[in-house]
């Protein structure tokens, strides 16, 4: 009993103190003065074009990591091609390498003097200090996360009711609508949770590929860095509490839309190995197989 109560408020005490504590300041610090200086540090021109941006980006990187990441998933687990296990290895890339680095890179590939540099500048396409660069840096930096989340939910429900629906004549993209998509759909959701937070977030990468220009290619965490060095403290808190707030309310839509009780992938997994589950999935594409060929 002693050593589960250390056990639970030792762990409680550590998220306090690494999480909670310094998020809390942020959010104290912020509103330390109240409502109207918080208002007017994140309604300015600069801070309103920083956040557009962001989000901009945000919700472009977000689908096409998810679509990636639910095409290579598919990839590595179902579909056996040569090299795949190097591309299962350089998946993980991104979180190995310092955005500082994935920056770096990127400038020598689309800098001026870069490979592609020349190509660019000659047909007058700009990359770096611009929209482009910032996406394909905060990309770069998000691409794992759909990936790492569905692989292995794909490798626990196994193949049998995608078998099953491929011998009752079941077209591919009716298999993945039907059976892959419903049994992996809430890896998908939350590996979209840690994409958006991790583009939400991204500094260190498109700190060298933006440029930082205000009202230009400044995003919202690098308005952060340029009001705190500029000693504009609160519009460095207020502009965190922003960032803060995105994350917390992906997190807070994804607990509302998630279904009660334990995860679906388990029951699903559950129920196919007890032959319920996998009954009803191959029974209702089954009516759907025999309605399109009446048609």
């Amino acid at each position: 009993m002693t050593a589960s109560r250390v056990i639970r408020f030792g762990s409680l005490g550590y998220l306090a103190l690494v999480l909670v504590a310094p998020v809390g300041l942020i959010f104290w610090r912020a509103f330390e003065h109240g409502w109207t200086p918080f208002w007017n540090a994140i309604s300015n021109p600069i801070a309103v074009h920083a956040l557009k941006l962001t989000l901009e980006v945000t919700l472009v990187a977000v689908p096409l990591n998810t679509v990636f990441g639910i095409l290579c998933a598919l990839a590595i687990v179902r579909h056996r091609i040569p090299g795949m296990g190097v591309v299962n290895a350089v998946v993980d890339l991104p979180m190995a390498l310092s955005p500082v680095v994935v920056g770096l890179s990127l400038y020598l590939l689309y800098g001026r003097d870069g490979w592609f540099g020349h190509w660019l500048f000659s047909h007058d396409v700009r990359v770096l200090f611009a929209y482009p660069g910032i996406l394909l840096a905060t990309t770069f930096v998000s691409l794992p996360f759909v990936v790492r989340e569905v692989v292995p939910v794909l490798r626990e429900i196994g193949t049998e009711q995608e078998e099953a629906a491929a011998t009752l004549g079941a077209r591919a993209f009716t298999t993945f609508r039907r059976i892959t998509m419903p049994a992996i759909r809430w890896a998908v959701a939350y590996g979209v949770v840690l994409t958006t937070a991790r583009s939400l977030g991204e500094f260190g990468a498109v700190a060298i590929v933006s440029g930082g220009i205000a009202g230009q290619t400044q995003t919202l965490t690098q308005y952060v860095q340029a009001s705190y060095e500029n000693f504009d403290q609160t519009g460095a808190y207020a502009a965190s509490v922003l960032l803060a707030g995105c994350a917390i309310l992906t997190l807070v839509l994804m607990t509302m839309v998630r279904p009660r009780g334990k995860a679906p992938e388990i029951q699903r997994t559950r129920g196919r190995r007890h032959g319920t589950s996998g009954a009803l999935h191959v029974g209702a594409l089954e009516e759907e197989v025999h309605g399109d060929r009446g048609t």
